[in-house]
């Protein structure tokens, strides 16, 4: 009896010890699990944070990039017009020496600031091309005015056409340098931003200057009367 007793209480203890082991097992499984849960909603969440932080820089690379190309391409008209501008001057130069060869100061001004301006083109000078622009302006303004000391001048055929197209020119200008001015506007304010400033200078994007006529330019702006 003894011997069976002690038998059933060995079995007893090995039977409670392989129950405490299957519940440490069974509770290191559920906290392994639970830690691999935890490692996994972390990685989700640093993906989530990660894929974020992407799109805003992608977002904020590409507008400054976007705002560059604006005012690359508004700037690409004003230069077609201004080109246009240039291409009737030689033309105009020539109608009013026919009638008014003591001019030859002002004929020779005109010339030297269109050069100015073709050199600024070539080298891609924008101010400089602005500032020549804006003389030019001035400079065709003295010229148009010519015609009220010769009235020769103004009752040329010649001359009232090319006034016509100079007239159309001079609109064209005007509203390719409003709306460079204000891609141009967008830009800088863009560039200003703390932000804005970040992704500028990782695109490689510069604030630009504004296409703004000089004060004497303002007041001497070519117009066509007739």
């Amino acid at each position: 009896m003894e011997a069976e007793a002690a038998d059933l209480v060995e079995a007893g203890q090995a039977e409670a010890g392989r129950i405490t082991m299957d519940l440490w097992r069974h509770q290191k499984m559920r906290r392994l699990g639970q830690v691999w849960a935890a490692l996994l909603v972390v990685l989700v969440i640093i993906l989530l944070i990660g894929l974020a932080l992407l799109g805003w820089y992608i977002s904020g690379y590409n507008k400054a990039v976007r705002l560059q190309e604006s005012t690359k391409t508004a700037w690409a008209n004003v230069e077609t017009t201004l080109q246009r501008r240039m291409d009737l001057i030689p033309n105009l130069v020539n109608t009013v020496k026919g009638y008014a060869k003591h001019e030859e100061e002002l004929f020779e001004n005109i010339a030297k600031s269109r050069e100015k301006y073709f050199q600024a083109e070539k080298t891609a000078d924008r101010p400089q091309q602005i500032a020549a622009a804006n003389e030019v302006s001035g400079l065709l303004s003295r010229l148009l005015m010519l015609q009220e000391n010769y009235p020769q001048l103004r009752a040329s055929d010649n001359f009232r056409d090319l006034q016509t197209a100079l007239e159309g020119t001079e609109n064209r200008i005007a509203v390719a340098r409003t709306r460079y001015n204000e891609s141009a506007r967008e830009l800088n304010s863009y560039a200003k931003e703390f932000v804005g400033s970040f992704f500028c200078k990782r695109a490689g994007v510069k604030p630009v200057d504004y296409f703004e006529a000089t004060e004497k330019a303002k007041t001497e702006v070519p117009k066509v009367e007739f």
